[in-house]
């Protein structure tokens, strides 16, 4: 009997999961640190990039996704993605996702930076819980062996494979592969859309047990995120819709930024709001929706609208304050195209990865549909049952070496995400992306004895990765911007690599 240990219950673990216990021979378990649905999959208001018109390829998919990537997305990665993409849909709608339809067909709706309309959406805007509700429902009555509230503190490496995880209670799982399906790590700053338990744990672990990451400089800030504590995500499928951002005065500002404005990759709006905020003293920019009306703001988008009036807005008659968030990185745990790492037994999937399908800069509702196509992939990569190793086809730079056992926190949580959003946020610089290595390096090493610290330790290598990154990337590209290289570097378009050194 193989047995499969999935870490994680976004729809990339989840799908894995479900997949790989319907195997002969296959035993799986998953594990997740908090409830099933707490993920970013379970909050993700936009929806599921996927071909299904007669009017739509999957080459324009592919090219839409590699223009996002600003020239770093990998030219397989976004075909699999793309070419397997609607046989994962049909799945999610087999195990019970009831995806929106309008006259009979399933409803598409139109993003940033994609040629047509095709985006998916269950609920309006609650195309995250609707997927995650259908695959927790189907993991109950499934024999996928379930643990909530169970926090992995390690990777198990023995003789260079690895071979379990050990829990914080110190209590051992053992496993012919562990798959880590662990989401982002939203916290690293303190405004964003993620969820409290997007710490970068898997990230973390596998930088501690010898694997190689990527492209961990590159982290995508979302433009619109409701400006008051805990940074709602207001879905750019609103703008989608026609929604227009506008300064302090009522003028719409990003005309003169992109000449698809609204619409223009993320990482432009963001930076756009980000630069008219900075105009206006810090006071937030305004998205205004009223052009659209009350009524089919709360039709379109049920949750969002809770969320703005329970914060005192009516948005159908009021243009209401966004600012950017931390929202999705692009960067994780280096794999090929089956979801494999470079440590044996050690596989990884959705936003914990990167095979270089996001690039620089991710197309927009290209994660949910990542997670249900390569959730599939690593069973088969798991089982040994998938083709040769496929990674990175372009050029890697050498890889940046981490100091080893670098697991501290010499100030809080609150402090390092401080840290980060003014070192390697929206703009960065090389003075303070010096400094806040050399603080980090300053600090002590803590007694990890709660979920919190865990936590907390993991943020911490996952904050002196990202900073190590950001400081090697000398130019601007996609989600990663230097003021002191604005611009765009050709000679530089290759994928960076972070590893820890062994101590």
């Amino acid at each position: 009997m193989t047995h499969i240990l999935v870490i994680g219950s976004g729809v990339a673990g989840l799908t894995a999961a479900l997949d790989a216990d319907g195997r002969d021979g296959v035993s799986v378990t998953l594990v997740t640190k908090s409830t099933l649905d707490q993920s970013n999959t379970w909050y993700a208001q936009g929806g599921v990039a996927v071909v299904t018109s007669a009017d739509d390829t999957v080459a324009s998919h592919v090219a839409d996704t590699l223009v996002a990537g600003a020239g770093l997305s990998e030219d397989e990665a976004a075909r699999v993605l793309c070419a397997e993409g609607p046989e994962a849909v049909q799945h999610l709608i087999d195990r019970g996702v009831l995806f929106d339809v309008h006259d009979g067909e399933l409803a598409r709706g139109l993003e940033a930076a994609h040629s047509h309309q095709r985006i998916l959406h269950a609920g309006g805007d609650a195309t995250g819980a609707a997927i995650a509700a259908a695959l927790i429902g189907r993991l109950r009555d499934s024999g996928v062996a379930v643990r909530e509230n169970a926090t992995v503190a390690d990777l198990v490496v023995e003789h260079g494979r690895v071979v379990g995880v050990t829990l914080l209670d110190g209590r051992r799982i053992d496993a012919d592969a562990v798959v880590l399906a662990t989401g982002g790590a939203g916290q690293l700053y303190p405004y964003t859309t993620n969820p409290a338990v997007a710490t970068g744990d898997g990230l973390a672990m596998a930088l501690r047990a010898g694997a190689f990451a990527a492209d961990l400089e590159f982290y995508q800030f979302h433009p619109t995120s409701l400006a008051v504590p805990g940074s709602p995500l207001v879905s750019e499928a609103v703008r989608g819709e026609g929604a227009v951002l506008i300064d302090a005065d009522g003028r719409r500002f990003m005309t003169d930024v992109h000449p698809d404005a609204e619409l223009a990759p993320r990482d432009v709006v963001a930076r756009g709001c980000a630069a008219q905020m900075a105009k206006q003293g810090g006071v937030p920019v305004r998205l205004d929706a009223t052009a659209l009306g009350g009524q089919f703001l709360a039709k379109r988008f049920p949750t969002i609208d809770a969320v703005v009036r329970s914060h005192g807005f009516d948005w159908g008659t009021t243009p209401i304050p966004v600012s950017p968030a931390a929202h999705y990185f692009m960067g994780g745990i280096r794999t090929d195209l089956w979801g494999r790492t470079s440590l044996t037994g050690l596989f990884a999937i959705g936003e914990v990865a990167c095979n270089g399908l996001h690039g620089a800069n991710r197309l927009a509702s290209n994660s949910l549909l990542e997670g249900a196509v390569y959730g599939r992939r690593v069973v088969d990569a798991a089982l040994g049952a998938a083709g040769a190793s496929e990674g990175f086809d372009s050029e890697w730079a050498e890889p940046v070496v981490l100091p080893a056992d670098a697991r501290g926190l010499a100030v809080s949580r609150a402090d390092l995400q401080q840290i980060m959003w003014d070192a390697a946020g929206l703009v960065r610089t090389g003075a303070a992306l010096r400094e806040a290595s050399e603080t980090l390096l300053r600090a002590a090493v803590p007694v990890v004895s709660d979920v919190k610290s865990v936590e907390d330790a993991n943020l911490f290598v996952v904050a002196q990765a990202v900073i190590a990154s950001a400081l090697a990337r000398r130019e601007s590209r996609g989600g990663h911007y230097r003021s002191d290289f604005p611009d765009t570097d050709s000679a530089q378009a290759v994928h960076s690599t972070v590893v820890m050194a062994r101590a």
